[in-house]
């Protein structure tokens, strides 16, 4: 908090570095003319003409992009004064890779990359910790803007009953692809491709669960929240009604258990819109702990279920990455992540999307073969399933239904050895 404030005292430089020049960091290079204090010194991309084209279609001067170092490889980084990494690239394996190599040069990191965060991101928390480093979520992005509620509710006294986001979500959008993506959106591929430089696999993970189920395993390991019994089942529920319905079963709600995640859909199961929906926002809902709490919730007008005994707060939108340089300033002035992994509660499974056959590649989230769904560390771990940050690259080695649940051993991987290191980590820890 006031980092606005402690800013105007603060006279040194913050160098950072991007790793991947897409469309969240193109956000933050948008606002970049207008941020104090902090200086790009380095973006590491592999088509670095495309990043300088980014940057420039930004707001970037070309005498600003010529003081920039454009690179290919984060090796070429790492030795030099940067002192807070941005990785962006999307990619989990990639990015646990670059996370390992920036932690252990003891720089400071920020995971845009949340695949990499649940795919790795207990193990990559420990060695932070080990090295005196921060590695922090990134603002902008739902699951740190859902901590920094949960935050304030916990160190306020109050319980967290359940905390999530909302999404617009269809059970019939599990089985899209990026050939299919676009008509959900409506919108032409030569709209969303061709004028908007959209990517196809990007949107449709926003749309068939995978990123939802991705960002709420990173929220269960940020914050010692439970997942839903079969995971996530994007009710349809506004605004003015998450503090009736995202509380426990038990209590005429929606939810397993107090304290979980769940996402809400801004459409009903005929496909309407709803009124008041939560589509861009964040929430959490909260629990009185006794009959004043309640009084008080009833004398200031809040939100509350029936008995009185829930309230919901929540954001309606998120920025996404204009929001980033509130990560950097944390961490540069007050030396704090907005938002990291404690915990190793969640993974986020492959199942099939479509029968699969001995020898097809798989191609990770948002693609054609597999969809994301969110379960409990344990089971992931019981059942040796197969994470859906690992799919990307993966050969079939038996014939697989859909729909049906796809195993480790069920797939060839060729993974580096920090990540197989990474994994046996955190599976060591249940």
């Amino acid at each position: 908090m006031y980092l606005n404030t402690k800013l105007e005292g603060y006279n040194g430089t913050i160098n950072v570095a991007f790793i991947g020049c897409g469309k969240f960091i193109s956000m933050f290079l948008s606002q970049y003319n207008q941020l104090k204090k902090i200086r790009i010194d380095t973006i590491v991309d592999l088509n670095i003409e495309q990043a300088k084209k980014n940057c420039l279609n930004s707001g970037l001067s070309k005498k600003t992009i010529s003081t920039i170092n454009f690179v290919k490889s984060i090796d070429e980084a790492l030795d030099r004064d940067i002192e807070i990494f941005i990785e962006a690239t999307g990619n989990p394996i990639v990015g646990t890779i670059h996370a390992i190599k920036i932690i252990k040069q003891k720089k400071h990191l920020i995971l845009v990359n949340v695949e990499a965060d649940v795919t790795c991101g207990k193990y990559l928390a420990d060695i932070a910790k080990e090295n005196n480093v921060i590695c922090s979520m990134a603002y902008g992005d739902q699951p740190s803007l859902i901590m920094e509620q949960i935050e304030w509710a916990r160190l306020n006294g109050f319980s967290v009953v359940c905390a999530g986001k909302g999404t617009k979500y269809h059970p019939s959008f599990e089985y899209s692809t990026p050939d299919t993506v676009w008509g959900h959106y409506g919108l032409s591929k030569e709209r969303a491709e061709v004028e908007s430089g959209m990517n196809p696999k990007m949107f449709n993970s926003f749309l068939c669960g995978d990123k939802s189920a991705i960002e709420m395993c990173a929220v269960s390991n940020a914050a010692d929240l439970k997942c839903p019994s079969n995971g996530l089942t994007f009710p349809p529920v506004g605004v003015y009604d998450i503090a009736k319905k995202l509380i426990p079963k038990e209590e005429g709600g929606l939810i397993d258990y107090e304290g979980q995640v769940e996402v809400i859909s801004s459409i009903d199961l005929d496909q309407k819109d709803i009124l008041n929906d939560l589509r861009w926002g964040v929430y959490i809902v909260i629990k009185a702990q006794n009959q004043y709490v309640k009084n008080c919730f009833k004398d200031y007008g809040m939100v509350t279920d029936s008995s009185g005994s829930y309230s919901a707060i929540w954001r309606p939108y998120h920025y996404i990455g204009l929001e980033l340089a509130q990560s950097i300033y944390s961490i540069a002035l007050d030396q704090k992540a907005t938002g990291h992994t404690k915990n190793y509660n969640a993974d986020v499974a492959a199942y099939a999307k479509k029968d699969l056959k001995i020898g097809e590649k798989l191609d990770g989230e948002g693609g054609f073969c597999a969809r994301g769904k969110l379960v409990t560390s344990k089971k992931s771990k019981q059942e040796n399933m197969l994470p859906l940050g690992l799919t990307d690259g993966a050969i079939v080695k038996r014939n697989i239904m859909k729909d049906e649940s796809i195993n480790l051993s069920d797939v060839e991987l060729n993974l580096p050895d920090d990540v197989v290191k990474a994994r046996q980590y955190q599976y060591d820890l249940i």
